[in-house]
């Protein structure tokens, strides 16, 4: 579950979870998990050399603006094809994430987005000195 100010975002046990070395994961959400609106599309994009080229969103809800908050691969390369019509959220960003109702903290830095829960042990690329593993 995800909220945004105070309201639910997305609610979804269809998520898609992503590991890649040294992150926690990230959740992938259906598109159709958020309420139309709830994503406004924004310009620019980042390239993964595993993912491919994605897009952002700004996340809008109850009178709050996730400014690039989501993001989502609309081409994934070949072996990310499970990506496509899904969105992942800087949990950051967001009011609160959850798995299986636990609450997640968020992977630092700006620009990873993973999910740590109390499983999760690191450590993690993303903080001060971790650029370069």
């Amino acid at each position: 579950m995800v909220r945004l100010g105070d309201r639910v975002i997305a609610d979804t046990t269809d998520a898609v979870r992503v590991l890649e070395t040294s992150h926690p994961p990230v959740y992938y959400l259906p598109l159709s998990a958020f309420p139309a609106g709830v994503l406004v599309p924004v310009g620019g994009t980042s390239f993964c050399e595993f993912k491919g080229v994605a897009e952002y969103f700004n996340v809008v809800a109850g009178g709050v603006e996730a400014a690039r908050g989501a993001w989502m691969y609309p081409n994934p390369s070949q072996g990310f094809e499970a990506l496509k019509s899904r969105v992942a959220l800087y949990p950051e960003r967001m009011g609160s994430c959850e798995v299986d109702g636990e609450r997640v903290a968020f992977q630092e830095g700006d620009f990873y987005g993973g999910w740590i829960t109390q499983r999760i042990v690191g450590p993690f690329k993303g903080g001060p000195g971790t650029v370069g593993w």
